[in-house]
């Protein structure tokens, strides 16, 4: 049991393209990908305390997902807005985070995973709109990992990267997959989602998720991947 089923979606705080926030809506579309991970971007709400758009009794009550306590605050889910949910067969070994440096506020979620005997370190992006704050960042989620034990490692999120290029200066180690177009949900133009592997890991396969909820229930289309986790 070697592969993972990963995720991630940017929920926009829940508030879906009819302007309707509708946490239990999102909820519906995260049982539907039936993943190992999900990563979520912008699932607190922006000002104060960072509430959760998306609340911790509504996900125990309406998933099988259980959330990394990574939150800012104590009504936060996330850290920066990024939140982690583990499917029931997954199981947290060890997580941290870290604010990353750029114009504006942004942070990344380490994750260490156990599915069966394999472990995989998930880092969760939400990356800055300005391609040099983006360079900034992944520098600084570079020299984290660098510093931590070797494992098989995936970043996973909001890229906010416009090109359609695999070859990313910013990630020499890594090779970066965009699995399709997921912004404008209504109208998907950009490849903005994406998943960077390093060497210890395969992509088996990976999609963009455009249903019927998933087109209205936020701005962005989720994606999903399947990794192998190399023997």
């Amino acid at each position: 049991m070697n592969d993972f089923s990963l995720a991630s979606w940017n929920v926009r705080k829940c508030v879906g393209l009819d302007r309707k926030r509708d946490p239990l809506r999102i909820l519906n579309g995260l049982n539907a990908l039936e993943a190992d991970v999900v990563v979520l971007q912008e699932a607190d709400r922006r000002l104060g305390r960072r509430p959760a758009a998306l609340p911790h009794w509504m996900i125990a009550g309406e998933t099988d997902y259980t959330p990394i306590p990574v939150g800012r605050s104590d009504v936060s889910l996330g850290w920066h807005g990024n939140a982690v949910l583990l499917g029931p067969d997954a199981r947290c070994l060890h997580f941290e985070v870290m604010d990353l440096p750029g114009i504006e506020p942004r942070g990344a979620v380490f994750a260490d995973i156990q599915r069966g005997t394999e472990v995989l370190r998930i880092v969760a992006v939400h990356l800055g709109l300005m391609t040099r704050s983006r360079m900034q960042q992944y520098h600084a989620i570079r020299e984290r990992l660098a510093a931590l034990e070797a494992r098989p490692t995936v970043i996973l999120g909001d890229f906010n990267e416009w090109g359609r290029g695999r070859g990313f200066p910013g990630l020499p180690e890594f090779d970066v997959h965009a699995p399709g177009a997921t912004f404008h949900a209504s109208r998907p133009v950009a490849a903005l989602d994406r998943i960077a592997l390093d060497s210890a890991v395969a992509l088996e396969d990976a999609a963009v998720v455009e249903t019927p909820l998933t087109k209205v229930a936020s701005d962005h289309l989720p994606i999903t991947a399947r990794v192998r986790v190399s023997a």
